[in-house]
């Protein structure tokens, strides 16, 4: 068996994203189908049948990232917002069903590992990543180490008692409510009219997405007094698309909330892998799982 060879999945709130990773990263052959969010078991079934898509002779073991709260020693998907996944023993079922090791991390923490790795953040030892897609994830490296924790990023209060967080979940006023895609989205249509979405706020350069800039700044001014990083990295298909019409709000609210002098030193920037950036972390757990 080569054990330089495994399978990451990149499982997002609309599509599951599989493929082979080779040692260092690079990206194979592919598989990709749309999340089925009808149940529990319906979903656990795609993701399987996704990976068995993929040639599997000579794969050493699968990584997942995934959008949900991981206890990482036993294995249990705690719970996500987004897709039905709740107290389910997510690493042993895989391991059931796909006959191979499975490794497990939070989805954008998946994603920060690859960028610390091979990515926007390779030059540092420190570094915060909020991703903006269906919803808004978070990964830290903290003295070059991924940070195993919730990282619940997108759930920090930006607006106290603001507008109700997506999902299942229950709060209100969170980074989620107001810079995800999907809130980029309803954002549009309220601008723009019917059928606008976060595509159109881009393409028009439109003022509403400097508010959004501020209260992503917000959080990442929190986010630099608790974490100190060198840099701050935007990912997700949402936050690559807008990041140079969200920097500037955002950085002069980073620099208003975050203590001196970290507010001015921290970097901010675009992620650079890109929409692979998950699939390659994925990989890179399950390379780390094999290499012991």
């Amino acid at each position: 068996m080569k054990e330089n060879r495994v399978i990451g999945v990149d499982l997002g709130g609309t599509k599951i994203l599989a493929g082979i990773v080779e040692a260092g990263g690079t990206v194979q052959e592919t598989a990709e189908r749309p999340t089925v969010t009808t149940s529990e078991e319906a979903l656990l079934d795609e993701i399987a049948a996704v990976v068995r898509e993929l040639p599997l002779d000579g794969v050493a073991a699968v990584g997942f990232g995934i959008p949900a709260r991981v206890n990482q020693q036993t294995g249990v998907a705690l719970g996500a917002v987004n897709i039905p996944l709740d107290d389910v023993a997510f690493r042993s079922e895989m391991e059931r069903r796909l006959g191979l090791p499975v490794a497990i991390e939070n989805d954008a923490g998946s994603a920060t590992y690859a960028e610390f790795r091979l990515g926007g953040g390779r030059d540092t030892r420190d570094l915060v990543l909020l991703t903006l897609g269906t919803g808004v994830g978070g990964g830290v490296v903290v003295d070059g180490s991924l940070y195993h924790g919730w990282a619940e990023f997108g759930h920090v209060v930006v607006v106290a008692d603001g507008e109700p967080c997506q999902g299942r979940c229950t709060g209100r006023g969170h980074v989620e409510s107001y810079c995800s895609g999907t809130a980029a989205n309803r954002l549009a249509q309220r601008e723009l009219g019917p059928g606008a979405s976060a595509r159109d706020l881009v393409r028009q350069r439109h003022e509403s997405l400097g508010r959004l800039g501020h209260l992503l700044g917000v959080a990442i001014g929190s986010l630099i007094n608790i974490f100190n990083p060198q840099a701050v990295l935007i990912g997700g298909g949402f936050g690559i698309a807008a990041f140079d019409l969200l920097e500037p709000a955002a950085r002069a609210a980073i620099e208003l909330e975050a203590l001196a002098p970290a507010g001015k030193q921290a970097v901010l920037r675009p992620a650079e892998l890109g929409s692979s950036a998950g699939l390659i972390g994925a990989g890179l757990i399950a390379l780390d799982l094999v290499a012991g």
